[in-house]
This record gives structure tokens, sequence and C-alpha cells, in this order.
């Protein structure tokens, strides 16, 4: 007697089936943001995750830091030491004031600020504890953190939960990369390893720059910071915000301000400067659109709310939302934009737009670089007030966020992962 042969079980899709593909455990689905409050921070972490197929599977965590009163002097500690200095002198005071009655108001450990109640505070052991529970259920998580804060929390994840999660930090975390499994970083962030840089320096400080190293294969090098911007985003502010930006006269030059930095410090002279350069171009635009950031200082705002505001062709935000932001990048014909941030300049320069920058000359060490980088691709030029705005020139646009994307596809595949299609 024949044995009886049964015939296959019918598969979904062609090619091998998923379970030895990994199935659900190499597939990533999900993704855990890890934030500091500051928008040039989470933006980089978000556009990241969204250029991968997350935006709508993804958490975002924050660091936060106790505020007010001495605590904006204390930012150079590391966030643990900033909230337990913070937990003991509340204590010290709370016993101070309550002193000689029978029950006292406990501070607590995260700051005691009412406004924390309102922030999903970064908890590693209970991030890692989502990760070890769901794992079987909903395979790996993408944690992607940005800026100083996170360091610790994001190295922590992937020291606790390394089978459960796989852990991108985007800018430089300075030291012990082996932490992460991906570092994005711009290139400027190398510039104390150069020789230009270590002449700025005296010897004795040469072994407290950092990095100390090299990159190695797992870190992206980029020109600039990530970001939200594509071609898809800036189709839908470009329909979004039609009604208010296609029958403005043109050219629409837009002016981003931000404020200054350690490495690159402007004040009223700058702001007065701009003004001026401003009112030179003022034949060549048709409108022009102002907008400043939380970071400008009031001394810079009211010169140049006093010089341009009363002029029909200038528009100033009055900072009230809706934020017009993504309307300008997606109907700006040319952009003026201030030395101190590598974010609103990043952005700018995905759109292939004409870019000018105002104040590059003051910018220093590391940031300096990334001018100076910018300006050998031709993607930028200085503003002097001599522009004809009506003129237009392009560049390849900054695509930063795409070969991020294209090396974090890479690199989950040596693990042998992938995210979701």
């Amino acid at each position: 007697m024949r044995p009886i042969q049964l015939p296959e079980p019918p598969s979904p899709k062609l090619g091998t089936p998923e379970i030895f593909e990994g199935g659900v455990y190499g597939v990533v689905r999900r993704a855990v943001v890890i934030g500091n409050g500051f928008p040039g921070s989470e933006n980089q972490s978000i556009g990241l995750v969204r250029a991968l197929g997350l935006a709508d599977k993804h958490v975002l965590y924050r660091v936060t830091r106790p505020k007010g009163g001495m605590n904006e002097w204390l930012h150079w500690l590391p966030v643990s030491l900033h909230k337990k200095l913070d937990y003991i002198v509340r204590q010290i005071c709370v016993l101070l004031i309550y002193r000689g009655q029978k029950t006292l108001p406990l501070p607590t450990e995260n700051g005691g600020s009412a406004g924390l109640k309102c922030v999903l505070e970064a908890d590693v052991q209970q991030i890692v504890t989502m990760a070890r529970q769901t794992f079987e259920k909903d395979g790996p998580i993408l944690v992607v953190a940005s800026g100083r804060d996170t360091i610790s929390v994001a190295s922590s994840i992937k020291q606790l939960a390394s089978d459960n999660v796989f852990v991108v930090q985007i800018q430089h975390p300075r030291l012990h990369l082996n932490r992460f499994d991906l570092v994005i970083t711009p290139k400027h962030d190398y510039y104390p390893l150069t020789r230009e840089a270590q002449k700025q320096v005296p010897q004795f400080i040469h072994r407290w720059l950092t990095p100390r190293e090299p990159p190695d294969r797992h870190v992206v090098l980029t020109t600039g910071a990530l970001h939200q911007i594509d071609a898809t985003a800036l189709r839908n502010a470009a329909s979004a915000w039609r009604d208010e930006f296609a029958t403005l006269p043109k050219p629409i030059l837009v002016v981003n301000i931000g404020g200054p930095t350690g490495n690159c410090r402007y004040g009223v002279d700058l702001a007065k400067q701009l003004t001026t350069n401003l009112h030179s171009v003022l034949a060549s635009c048709g409108s022009i659109r102002i907008c400043f950031s939380n970071r400008t200082p009031e001394k810079v705002s009211n010169v140049i709310t006093k010089e341009l505001g009363d002029n029909p062709k200038v528009y100033i935000w009055d900072g009230q939302e809706p934020n017009p932001h993504m309307g300008h990048l997606a109907w700006a014909d040319a952009f003026v934009v201030t030395a101190d941030s590598v974010s609103m300049i990043s952005e700018v320069c995905s759109t292939g737009k004409p870019a000018y920058i105002m104040g590059a000359e003051r910018c220093t060490w590391k940031l300096s670089e990334f001018h100076k980088s910018l300006k050998e691709r031709g993607v930028v030029r200085p503003f002097t007030g001599s522009e004809n705005i009506s003129e237009s020139w392009s560049y390849p646009p900054l695509n930063d966020t795409a070969e991020a994307v294209s090396r974090v596809h890479k690199a989950l595949a040596e693990r042998g992962w992938r995210l979701r299609p």
C-alpha cells in the first residue's frame, strides 16, 4: 500500500515563510523616542522615526531636569546627579520652613514641578520591562534618542534589554560609543580631532577633548541635523498653506532668526546689520516674512521689529499658533537664516532653494566647520545685502535623513532584523 501524499498547505506569499525569516521576533514594528524637551533635538529623533515608516507607531518619553532658581545654573551636571541635588536642597528648605510642625510636605524626586505631571518621564526600568514583556508578541523596539541628557537613559536601555531593542543615539555621545547599536552625528562633531582645532587650545587640554577617536563602522556621519522635511512634507504643506501664501507678491523671502550660542555669539549689532541688509534687498522682494525662535533675545527682536515692522512688504510672525514654519519652507523663494542653528539651516537646505546665512563669520569651533562644509558644497552663501532675491540659484538638497534611514536598515539586517514593510 502506497503512503498517502497530502497536498502542501497554501502559502499566503511566495518565498521563505516569515517564521524562518525571524517572524515577529525579527520585525521592528514600533519605536520609543527619548527626548530632552528641546525641539531641535526631538525633531531629529521624530524625523528619523517618521522616515523609517513608524510615525504612527512610536511613543515619546522625555528626560526632564528640575527648573527654576539655582537649577538654571546646574545644567552642566549629569541629569541623575542634578535631580538628587535638587531633591536634597528642597528637603532642606522644607525642614527650615516647616520647622516645629508635626507633619511635613514631602518633596518628590522628579523636581516637584506641577508641569512634570503632564510629561511621560523616561524611566529606564519601565521601558526595559515593556521591551522584555512584549517582545514575543510585538517584536523588538527601535529606541531613538537625541541630546546629551538622553545618553545615560538610552545606553542603560541597551545594556539591560540588548536582546529586545535596537538603540540609535543621535548627536555624538562623546564616550563609549559601543553602548549603542548605531550613532548618527554630524561630521563637524569630529572637528576637535583635526590639527586646526588642536592648534586653538593649549596642549594640556588635548587629552580632555572629545571625541578622542575617529568614527568606526557603526557611526553614521551627516552634514547637518536630521529633521522631518522631505518632498512629501513640503507638498502637504504647500497644499495646507495655499490660501495664505498663493496670493502673496513674489519672490517671498523668509528670514529665520535664532539666538546666540556659546559657539556663535551676537546681539544687537548683528540685528542692526541684518535690518540694514534687508532694507537693501527690499526692492527685489515681493514679500518678506520674519520669524523669531524661542531663543531670540528680546533686544534682538525689538531692533528688527522697530526697523521693519511698519513696512507693508514685511510680515513678522507674532509667535501665535498656527506656526507658519512648514508653509514658509514650502512657499518661500529664498531664505535668510542666522548662523547659530544647525537645525534651522539643515531644514532650509533640504529644499534646494537659495539659502543665505547671516553671521557665519562670528561662529567658532565646530560650528565654523559646519558652515565651511556647506559653503564648499555650494549649499549656502553669505547674506551681504547686495543680493537680488529675484535671481534664483539651486543646489542638490541636503538629504541626511534619507542616508541615515539607509544605514539603519543595513544595521538591522546585519542583526537579522528588519523594519515592517
